[in-house]
């Protein structure tokens, strides 16, 4: 894996320009990179989308013989920012996991992070401009499924002119999307990292995420999609936000960090005369307005349903090593933590199963992290060594 350098992924000079015209909810990290769909890419529900694009980054440099790529798939959130590098100095989102020297390590892999197909942050989405109305898409871009999202990213492997690549890392929503690439396009991977995924929905996600979907449409300024960015459905955001955060951490965190304990009245804006704030509720405030401006509620409606829909087996009754026989792997690792109730480990541990009884060689782990489903996001001590032990085995 330590071939001959081919190319660098990095910029010598300004990374190249962003597309001409760009949704006004559409906010792209400017290191961006894009990889075009086919002028009429069908999607998994026969629909047709026009002139579409896939945003992605790279970290690290190629090997001669194109043996030392990790593909990287994200979840609803995420942009394709993963780790700063010479044209992007800035944090990206898994800052800590990806670099020289770090688990997932830049100096023995070309690390291509792409942001999923319907998502505000360079992928094509329903913050993007439609090429035939010249309009933002909104609530008529067309139905997506985590199936689009997977071909999507086989779609960057193509551009980039990669046959296989040596791993493909899914987490959260990209463990199914993950699952989804692996199946519709075997052999195009030789080992896989499942992270906090699912090969479907578990009810309660469901339920977490019907809520949250209708916060957003209930809100009056959501406008059946058709919102501004000066009437913008902000409540809902706001509300759905809450509750995201409620189910991504666990009861053990909150507990252990905010307790019952009170804000200081004198120092909180929300406090009234008769209300108590508790340092709970001053968090979730802080977490929610932090992100309702910062993504697209069309396309944090259009994701959400995705997951909810997904599931790799063709039958609800079917066993799920059937449903992942087509993956042709060899060898594959995946985590889970104990605390997690959105992405409970029991999910991750039906992956494993069905990956062992296809013959892959795969460890599973349950990690004892209290900070629930956003751990992989926080808890490095614990899925650092993990990762980067399976990366350094392959």
């Amino acid at each position: 894996m330590n071939g001959i350098t081919l190319q660098s992924s990095m910029y010598s000079k300004a990374p190249p320009p962003l597309p001409l015209v760009l949704g006004w909810g559409e906010q792209v990290p400017p290191a961006t990179r894009f990889a075009p769909l086919a002028d009429s890419w069908t999607l998994h529900s026969g629909a047709r989308l026009r002139k579409g694009r896939i945003a992605y980054e790279t970290l690290g440099k190629r090997s001669l013989n194109d043996d030392n790529s990790v593909l990287i798939l994200t979840g609803l959130s995420p942009d394709a920012h993963i780790a700063s590098h010479e044209a992007d100095p800035s944090p990206g989102w898994w800052e800590k996991m990806v670099g020289p020297g770090k688990p997932i390590d830049t100096s023995r892999w070309f690390v291509i992070c792409v942001n999923t197909l319907g998502s505000c942050k360079g992928s094509t989405g329903p913050a993007s401009i439609d090429p035939d109305s010249g309009l933002i898409y909104g609530h008529e871009f067309p139905e997506l499924s985590i199936e689009d999202m997977a071909d999507a990213a086989a779609q960057v492997l193509d551009h980039l002119g990669i046959a296989v690549s040596a791993c493909v890392i899914g987490t959260s929503m990209g463990g199914m999307s993950a699952l989804s690439f692996l199946v519709r396009h075997p052999g195009r991977a030789a080992s896989h990292i499942n992270i906090s995924g699912a090969a479907e929905a578990s009810t309660f996600a469901i339920a977490i995420r019907s809520l949250q979907r209708e916060a957003i449409r209930n809100d009056p300024k959501w406008q059946n999609g058709h919102y501004t960015q000066d009437d913008y459905p902000l409540k809902g955001m706001l509300m759905a936000r809450k509750l995201g955060v409620i189910s991504y951490r666990s009861a053990v965190e909150w507990e252990g960090r905010f307790g019952r304990r009170k804000l200081d009245p004198t120092l909180s804006l929300m406090y009234s005369k008769g209300q108590q704030l508790y340092e709970i509720e001053s968090y979730l405030n802080h977490q929610a307005h932090t992100f309702a401006r910062s993504f697209d509620p069309n396309c944090y409606l259009y994701l959400s349903s995705c997951m909810d829909r997904f599931s790799i087996k063709d039958e609800p009754q079917a066993d799920l090593s059937e449903g992942l026989a087509p993956a042709g792997l060899l060898r594959a690792l995946v985590l889970g933590v104990d605390t997690d109730i959105l992405f409970p480990p029991e999910q991750q541990q039906d992956i494993a199963e069905a990956l062992s009884k296809n013959r892959v060689d795969c460890r599973y782990q349950c990690l004892p992290c209290t900070q629930g489903h956003d751990s992989f996001l926080i808890d490095y001590s614990r899925f650092g060594p993990q990762i980067s032990r399976f990366l350094r085995s392959i």
